[in-house]
This record gives structure tokens, C-alpha cells and sequence, in this order.
């Protein structure tokens, strides 16, 4: 392996790793704010107040999704250019166009409903309107 095709590789493995922490992140926010808005909904004794932490659920979930999908195009480039022989790489030695692997990855909408990414946001939207239901029934 070069040393061009190794600082290539490290290139797009400081993206990959940028990806994931921002995935991480929205996490975290995503959970930090519909926390805070239950919170000021139960000091407001406003059911309609609850309906609020739907919007940040659902655009984190999108993020999330985005930034993932992002990150999985990132692997296979990241796989293309650990296999790719120097030759191959002489055109655009430092590219990081991943729209090759466009159709190797799950659409965004897919990604939404991936393991990762589904199985915490979907939840989230769930207990938001349960809860949010529970409260309109007790008003």
C-alpha cells in the first residue's frame, strides 16, 4: 500500500469518524429535549404542550438517518480505495465522491428505520404520543 493511498485511507476515516460522532450527538439532543419538553409540559399541565417534543424527535430522527446513511457511503469508499490497485487511483487520487456507491447503501428512508436509528426514535415517538393521548383523556 502507498503512502498516498494510506494518508487517502486516514482522509476518509477523520469523515467517518466526524459522521459518528455527530450521530451520537443528536442522540444525546434528541433525548435531552424531549426530556426537557415533558418536563416543562408536566409543570404547564398542557397536553398540547407535549405535541412540541414531537418536532425535535422527528428531526433528529432525520439527521440521524442522513448522517448515518453518510457514514455507510463513507465505508464503502473508504473499502474501495483499500482495495483499489495505485493505478487505479492515478485520475482523482484524494476523492472523496462516494455517489459510486449511491446505490449500494439503503435509501434515507430506509436508514430511518434501521436497527440503530429506528429502534431509539421509534420508541421516543411512541411514548410522546402515548403520553400525549393520556393527558388529552385525563383533561
Amino acid at each position: 500500500m502507498t503512502e498516498q493511498t494510506i494518508k487517502h485511507l486516514e482522509l476518509i476515516q477523520a469523515v467517518i469518524t466526524r459522521l459518528a460522532q455527530n450521530s451520537f450527538a443528536y442522540k444525546a439532543w434528541a433525548i435531552t429535549l424531549v426530556a426537557a419538553i415533558f418536563a416543562l409540559a408536566a409543570k404547564e399541565t398542557s397536553p398540547q404542550f407535549l405535541l412540541v417534543a414531537l418536532l425535535p424527535a422527528v428531526v433528529f430522527w432525520g439527521l440521524d438517518a442522513y448522517y448515518l446513511r453518510q457514514e455507510r457511503l463513507f465505508r464503502k469508499l473508504y473499502d474501495a480505495v483499500r482495495h483499489a490497485k495505485p493505478s487505479d487511483l492515478e485520475g482523482n487520487p484524494f476523492s472523496m465522491d462516494t455517489s459510486p456507491y449511491d446505490g449500494q447503501v439503503a435509501t434515507w428512508w430506509c436508514t430511518c428505520w434501521s436497527k440503530t436509528i429506528g429502534w431509539l426514535y421509534g420508541p421516543i415517538v411512541v411514548v410522546i404520543l402515548v403520553v400525549t393521548g393520556v393527558a388529552y383523556v385525563r383533561c
